[in-house]
């Protein structure tokens, strides 16, 4: 998904020197001497141009949309933002997603957001839970009053236990406002703090948005190894704006 506009671009340059070069060989066909070195001096040019334009597409529609650069022989860490509507086509399209809430949804007070979110999803069929982390937000339990307070129906939530052998099967993960409870150090940085400390495994899900303010720590004070895994979007500003851009997006699509 996330290099989708970048081969739909290579595919159009690719068909416009096709074109290009089909023409060429009906004008060749009948064409005397002269006429077809012209000839295969302009189709020359068309297809040149053709495939330079193409190559402009493609950097202006990862660029614009994307707000990244292009990718070439592998996949490399998603250290920019991806905005709101490419993020919106993902959740549209995905089978199944979860959203796992934080403290920044307290601060935001986007729980109602998050949750219209989530209805519009589940209306077009994807499979849809929420992740909830014991010690999420500023005090046990904190997320599960959140989420009450905005009517999430108690069956669609999930602690960490139940839903950490789903996220290997999840299309995408979303991560709203939560920082340390996902960072996946916790698992594989023996140097870190927070080794040993039970996580959300948010970073097996298929692709992972990250709703935040920006790339600053959490309560640890450590870097979140998430931000630069190479399936992690970050979707930068105040949660509830951020989530209602989503929501837009969605309906859109």
């Amino acid at each position: 998904m996330a290099d989708m506009p970048q081969m739909i671009a290579a595919f159009n340059a690719m068909g416009g020197g096709a074109a290009a070069a089909i023409a060429a060989v009906e004008m060749l066909r009948d064409a005397p001497p002269l006429s077809a070195a012209l000839t295969l001096g302009v189709v020359g040019a068309l297809i040149g141009s053709v495939s330079f334009s193409g190559s402009l597409v493609a950097f202006a529609k990862l660029q614009g949309l994307m707000k990244r650069s292009p990718r070439f022989g592998g996949r490399q860490p998603l250290n920019l933002a991806l905005r709101a509507a490419a993020a919106a086509i993902m959740l549209a399209y995905a089978r199944k997603a979860v959203i796992v809430p934080g403290y920044g949804v307290a601060v935001a007070q986007a729980q109602h957001k998050v949750w219209e979110l989530a209805q519009l999803l589940i209306g077009r069929g994807v499979e849809l839970k929420f992740a909830i982390h014991p010690v999420a937000g500023r005090m046990p339990g904190h997320m599960n009053v959140l989420l009450a307070e905005a009517g999430v129906p108690y069956d669609l939530i999930r602690d960490l236990d139940e839903i950490n052998p789903e996220f290997p099967t999840a299309d995408v993960a979303i991560v709203i406002g939560a920082n340390d409870v996902v960072n996946p150090a916790a698992r594989s940085d023996a140097a870190s703090p927070i080794y040993g400390m039970p996580i959300l495994d948010v970073d097996r899900a298929k692709n992972v948005l990250v709703v935040k303010r920006g790339r600053g720590t959490g309560f640890a004070g450590i870097e979140n190894d998430l931000f630069h895994a190479d399936n992690a979007n970050m979707l930068f500003g105040d949660a509830q704006d951020v989530v209602a851009r989503l929501i837009q997006g969605v309906k859109q699509v």
